[in-house]
């Protein structure tokens, strides 16, 4: 019985190694199944070396390996990538120092270059980035430093992309972030930025008051000139007036001495004449004594047939010129 016992635990422990063999063929198989298959990203290369050596950049999609043999030595993203470019100190035209900084944006082509054709093309795209930067800076005076950023970022893409040319990599823009002067320099521009400001409203005060008095003047000029032609108008319309009344006045005195004419003319009119005259001459004179306290007396006061006999012959005469 014990020899059967033993026999017993030997065929179990032996059952056991089996199990645990078999259970271990399977866990490298699926290990080798694992290397040998690889699902790519879209977007996304792997370069594939086979015993040390390039064999291939494998694209999007499934892609298989020899285990053992084939290696996945890079990975690059065909993405377009932003990179921080740290912020440095540079020197401008007229010895002031900045710190700028920015970001760099580019983008891998030929992963085959990126990967043999530098070490690391992010770091190196960064150097050169700011050395072309202090570069850049150097020649620009402060106040310029602000307003020539597009010329700033044109000429970085340019110098990266020439040198990045070699390794695969296209550059697309670069933005410049942030141009930071001292905090002295700051404060000076500061009371600059103050003074230009109340010197504009100073000039924008006088404009107005400027504006405001000839304004006036033109409101007082344009006044005078309504009123000046006004008055011409009125002067013009009064003398037409007076020029109307007169010759309505000639008019009707011309009238009357065509009357006085022919009543002259007809039977007894020369006596209607004298008796006329002599009312009117009594008349006048009884207003100049009312009117006065000195009178001139004509010698023959009480002549007045004299008087009107006068006055008839004036008639007479006229008569005589008009035929």
């Amino acid at each position: 019985m014990a020899g059967l016992s033993t026999l017993f635990i030997i065929m179990g422990a032996t059952a056991s190694s089996t199990t645990l063999i078999l259970l271990g063929i399977i866990f490298l198989g699926f290990i080798l199944v694992a290397s040998m298959v690889k699902v790519v990203p879209q977007r996304t290369a792997i370069i594939v070396e086979r015993l040390g050596k390039y064999r291939a950049t494998f694209s999007a999609g499934f892609q298989v390996l020899i285990p053992f043999i084939d290696k996945v030595r890079y990975r690059h993203t065909l993405k377009e990538q932003a990179i921080d470019v740290p912020s440095q100190v540079c020197i401008t035209r007229d010895n002031i120092a900045v710190e700028v900084d920015g970001i760099l944006y580019l983008q891998v082509l030929d992963p085959q270059k990126a990967s043999y054709g530098i070490d690391n093309y992010r770091f190196a795209s960064i150097q050169i980035a700011q050395t072309t930067m202090r570069s850049i800076i150097g020649k620009l005076e402060l106040d310029r430093t602000f307003e020539e950023r597009e010329t700033i970022n044109v000429s970085i893409v340019e110098a990266v992309d020439k040198a990045s040319e070699p390794w695969g990599v296209k550059v697309t823009r670069y933005e410049v972030k942030n141009i930071s002067p001292p905090q002295t320099i700051r404060d000076a521009m500061e009371k600059q930025m103050r003074a230009e400001r109340e010197k504009r409203a100073i000039i924008a005060e006088s404009e107005g008051t400027k504006q405001a008095k000839i304004n006036v003047a033109e409101g007082d000029k344009q006044e005078l000139i309504k009123k000046s032609e006004g008055e011409m108008q009125k002067r013009i319309n009064e003398a037409a007036g007076r020029a109307s009344e007169i010759e309505q006045v000639a008019k009707a005195t011309a009238n009357g001495l065509r009357a006085i004419s022919s009543a002259i003319s007809e039977e007894n009119g020369l006596n209607a004449v004298n008796l006329r005259i002599a009312e009117q001459y009594l008349g006048a004179f009884g207003n100049i004594a009312k009117q006065n306290n000195t009178l001139i007396l004509p010698s023959n006061l009480t002549d007045i047939a004299s008087i009107v006999a006068t006055a008839t012959s004036v008639f007479n005469e006229t008569r005589d010129k008009k035929k």
